[in-house]
């Protein structure tokens, strides 16, 4: 199990449309895959958890990822929050 922390980057934070790419991504992967902000654990697979983090820009998340692809879904988790989910101007 990995537990790395990822940055939400772009300015509107983890709105809808992040949030929707989040789910497309953890949905890519057998493994679970849970997001830890403030206190809360939510399945980074379910939309509606992951809106209601409600994390604003600059916000440090835990990335709670157990399966035998936790690798690949690493990868790709921290480069979608690493490229602001495509929302960089």
């Amino acid at each position: 199990m990995t537990l790395p922390m990822v940055t939400v980057v772009n300015t509107l934070g983890l709105h809808a449309r992040p949030a929707a790419k989040v789910v497309d991504c953890a949905a890519r992967y057998a493994s679970d895959i849970k997001l830890i902000y403030d206190e809360k654990e939510v399945d980074a697979k379910s939309i509606m958890s992951v809106l209601l983090l409600a994390a604003p820009c600059g916000a440090e998340l835990s990335l709670k990822i157990n399966g035998d692809d936790e690798a690949a879904a690493l990868q790709a988790m921290t480069e979608l929050f690493a490229n602001g989910f495509g929302e960089l101007e």
